[in-house]
């Protein structure tokens, strides 16, 4: 019995820290040649959304759709 409960522990813990790093890292942000704006990724959801901030503080973020991927290698 000791050692289900150290198993069960043990994968308490792993599943507890993979839940952290996911969101502690949920979003991606892409520079854009603008200084002023910035393209975030919810890497959860999948959403694109184009971030503005004008001046220090708090940015403002519109959704954006985005369709279309991006392929290794051009098409012939």
């Amino acid at each position: 019995m000791p050692v289900l409960v150290g198993a069960a522990m043990i994968a308490a813990a792993i599943l507890l820290s993979t839940l952290i790093t996911v969101a502690g890292t949920r979003f991606v942000g892409m520079d854009s040649p603008s200084e002023e704006t910035v393209w975030l990724i919810d890497r959860l959801t999948g959403s694109v959304y184009r971030c503005q901030a004008s001046e220090r503080g708090r940015a403002s973020c519109d959704a954006q759709a985005a369709t279309g991927s991006v392929s290794d290698r051009p098409k012939p």
